[in-house]
């Protein structure tokens, strides 16, 4: 079988989440398809080490694990890829990959920073291209898609800190404009508020945005993939954990709710299926296909809606959720290998880019005028 990388961790608060989804498809890929698998960890620091797949979670804790070997991600005339780092690239040998599972979470593994790395690089790689990781971090520009198609959604504005009047109402939910997994969202009663929280929550710090908060709506989800056709999960209905000592039902699902389980996604407390009416999963299924194809889906994306139990809306994209949403997979039932099968197999026939200079012929150049000329 071929020599697969897997990628994880990353400088991101869902550091955590994105080591156990690497652990667990990096076994998955030894064990169930036999794959040589060299697991490729990105610190919290945003250092590279390779270290030994067949780790426990518990060896992440403190630091980077032991006896693990320094890595550089290089691109220049030297050489390309992944390097140990301890050798002088000249004489050093990059690591043979046929390609790489990208199980990274938030942050500049899930916004598109990795990715154009790999795209200079020259590595296949899963999951989704620059410019639909960047589609999906961006819940603002998100939105702007999604509404400029005409699917339902909630009001969605950015939050600054002149910001008066928004068009809606509160009380307001703020929530980071790139970002996941709930964090740094919380729920205001007024836009002084909102203000205050936007310069106070260091997960706003790059941007926010603001919406309605309408405590009757809840969460359903379900995952997509493109590869080898378009396929759809089983619907799910995510549960929210009562507070302890009897409080109230938390307002919206949070990061506690879906992955403090001890396995990712995979552990959260969840309706699958979802018990909704077979006119509620068709318009589910109909608006997924269309944010599929509008995002343009690559690898296994998770898109979540909100919904009264009539109303359906489109909330946001997770182009790599929380253990590449294997869990979803019951109807039709799709196996983890073979997720993780079919995701190599996109990654090797459907490159991410592809770099062309056509037309740039030395045209423009033999009749432009000297430089001192146009800056005059």
């Amino acid at each position: 079988m071929s020599q697969v990388g897997v990628i994880f961790g990353g400088p991101s608060p869902e550091h955590d989440v994105s080591v156990l989804t690497g652990l667990q498809a990096a076994r998955e890929l030894a064990g169930s398809l036999g794959h040589t698998v060299r697991a490729l960890y990105w610190s919290k620091s945003g250092e590279w080490f390779e270290v030994d797949p067949g780790l426990e979670a518990r060896d992440f804790l403190d630091a980077v694990p032991s006896h693990s070997i320094p890595l550089r991600l290089v691109l220049g005339t030297d050489g390309r890829g992944f390097y140990p780092a301890s050798r002088r690239l000249r004489r050093a040998t990059p690591l043979s990959l046929d390609a790489v599972v990208v199980c990274c979470h938030g942050g500049p593994g899930e916004d598109g920073t990795l990715q154009a790395s790999l795209d200079l690089v020259g590595m296949a790689y899963t999951g989704p291209s620059l410019a639909g990781a960047g589609l999906g971090m961006d819940k603002l520009a998100f939105h702007g898609v999604m509404t400029a198609a005409g699917l339902p959604t909630l009001p969605r504005v950015l939050l600054e800190e002149h910001t008066k009047e928004v068009g809606f109402s509160g009380p307001f939910i703020v929530k980071p404009r790139f970002g996941g997994s709930s964090i740094g969202i919380q729920v205001v009663e007024d836009l002084d508020t909102a203000r205050i929280v936007r310069r106070s929550n260091v997960h706003l710090g790059a941007g926010a945005v603001v919406e309605p908060y309408r405590g009757d709506l809840f969460d359903l989800q379900i995952a997509v993939r493109n590869w080898p056709s378009l396929e759809l999960s089983a619907i799910e209905r995510p549960l929210r954990t009562a507070r302890a000592g009897g409080a109230a039902e938390p307002e919206f699902l949070g990061y506690a709710d879906k992955y403090v389980g001890g396995e990712g996604m995979a552990s959260a407390p969840r309706e699958l299926p979802a018990r909704i009416s077979s006119s509620l999963e068709r318009s589910i299924r109909t608006l997924a296909e269309e944010v599929a194809r509008l995002v343009g889906v690559r690898g296994i994306a998770r898109i979540d809606f909100l919904s009264d139990g009539e109303d359906l809306l489109v909330n946001e994209i997770n182009t790599i959720p929380g253990s590449l949403a294997r869990y979803l997979w019951i109807d039709p039932p799709r196996s983890f290998a073979t997720l993780l099968a079919d995701l190599l197999e996109e990654a090797r026939q459907s490159p991410t880019h592809r770099y062309d200079a056509a037309g740039a012929d030395g045209s423009v150049l033999r009749g432009a005028s000297s430089i001192a000329a146009k800056l005059a």
